[in-house]
């Protein structure tokens, strides 16, 4: 009983974050059709990868023609944090967890179920409580694309071009309200925006392809953020 209570616990706690899910993720579908993905293509991007920012560049990274190597290298820059996540929620467990549900907990983690779990006013987590939570929100999302990839079958296709605009839409939606709280999230989104456009403008690196202009922006931007600012920024609540 302790179980499915805590399950119901973590699959109440998701319900907004699967509410937020749904529309990204239908934009997501939207957009893997629009590139030309089959639909079974978007379908195991968000039942395998499982990752928001990550499937939205992998797509634009096939659209321009990167090297497998480059989105598999690319994506993995994007989710390191999820080390730092997984490692954190890993020492807020009950002592007596399953150990044979981590993989599970680990797998659903993603920045909204981690804030929702890191504020928890649990003194230790359930694990079955971490499902629930994961459960829901791997449920919209997947919904989601499926209900963007079914809807985008019947789009016209010019409407279908002009999708790819959503893709920088939804990054810049993404962007300007953490960089409106946070002086360090716009210096460093800045310095990612400056270096690409070094890379993609001096003629030394015209033979560098897409894939590799946006690891060298990413790693630039990531160093110098962290040399900047080696303490995260405290907000108000």
């Amino acid at each position: 009983m302790d179980k499915t209570l805590e399950f119901k616990k973590g699959f109440k706690a998701g319900i907004p974050i699967a509410v937020g899910y749904l529309p990204i993720a239908v934009t997501f579908g939207l957009m893997a059709k629009a590139a030309g993905l089959p639909s079974y293509v978007g379908i195991l991007m968000s039942s395998v990868i499982y990752a928001g920012a990550s499937q939205f560049v992998g797509v634009n990274l096939l659209v321009l023609g990167a090297a497998s190597w480059e989105i598999v290298l690319t994506t993995f820059i994007l989710n390191l944090r999820h080390f730092l996540m997984s490692a954190s929620l890993s020492q807020s467990l009950k002592p007596d967890s399953n150990k044979s549900l981590l993989p599970l907990v680990s797998y659903g983690i993603t920045d909204e179920t981690f804030t929702v779990a890191s504020l928890n006013d649990q003194d230790k987590l359930d694990v079955h409580y971490l499902i629930g939570l994961n459960v829901i929100a791997f449920g919209a999302w997947n919904i989601g694309t499926w209900c963007g990839l079914f809807l985008a079958s019947g789009l016209p296709q010019s409407l279908k071009d002009s999708m790819g605009i959503a893709l920088y839409a939804m990054f810049i939606g993404l962007l300007i309200p953490s960089a409106a709280k946070s002086k360090s999230v716009l210096i460093i989104a800045l310095i990612a925006a400056g270096s690409h456009g070094l890379i993609k403008w001096l003629p030394m690196f015209n033979a560098l392809s897409a894939g590799w202009s946006i690891i060298i922006s990413t790693v630039i931007a990531a160093a110098v953020g962290a040399y900047l600012f080696p303490q995260e920024e405290k907000q108000d609540a």
